[in-house]
């Protein structure tokens, strides 16, 4: 019979997900994660069964944690028509340092992305899962702020505003008075009546 499990999972979770945004998966190594999560190798190994199942559940937390709290307000009805400003200047925030969380280190599912884990089948869906979703509720943001827009007015905007998102994400590290533009000219659209 073996040990119980003395550690908590989604805290370690928590303090891998962070070493995984801010460095990016083939640059985490082992000794970093270990001195995260406050776990030696074999208790990573044990509980998620390699570096690549830290890393997954990282991502699942990444989605149940950071990104779907952000999005709730853009899917929960009635959306309220200040949402989608709202979500886009959090961003804005978060990117400029004034609010708690990384994402001054852009997203994590973009910066997989653009690693060399973007192509396994896996990473890859849940990065198109992560877009379309993120697609989903601006719309859905947008057709409160703007329901005088058609349709297809509607989706185009949704569209442009989720690229101009997953610019700003891609270059925030590097550039964040960047992505902070972009994040503005994504605002002004939404906004403008």
């Amino acid at each position: 019979m073996g040990r119980p499990q003395a550690f908590d999972t989604t805290e370690a979770v928590r303090a891998a997900r962070q070493v995984f945004w801010n460095q990016g998966y083939e640059e985490a190594a082992m000794p970093a994660l270990e001195a995260a999560t406050g776990l030696c190798r074999s208790s990573i190994y044990h509980a998620f069964g390699n570096k690549r199942g830290l890393f997954d559940a990282a991502v699942a937390s990444y989605l149940d944690e950071v990104v779907r709290p952000r999005l709730r307000p853009l899917l929960t009805a009635p959306v309220s028509p200040e949402a989608v400003g709202d979500y886009l200047r959090g961003l804005r925030a978060a990117i400029a340092g004034r609010a708690h969380g990384a994402s001054a280190d852009g997203c994590l599912l973009i910066n997989t992305a653009a690693s060399a884990l973007a192509g396994d089948a896996a990473v890859k869906q849940v990065i198109a899962d992560y877009r379309t979703e993120l697609a989903t509720a601006l719309r859905s943001g947008i057709n409160a702020r703007r329901p005088e827009l058609p349709a297809a007015s509607g989706e185009r905007l949704a569209q442009t505003c989720t690229a101009l998102i997953i610019a700003a994400f891609t270059i925030a590290k590097a550039d964040p008075q960047g992505a902070i533009a972009y994040l503005d000219l994504a605002t002004e659209a939404v906004e403008q009546r």
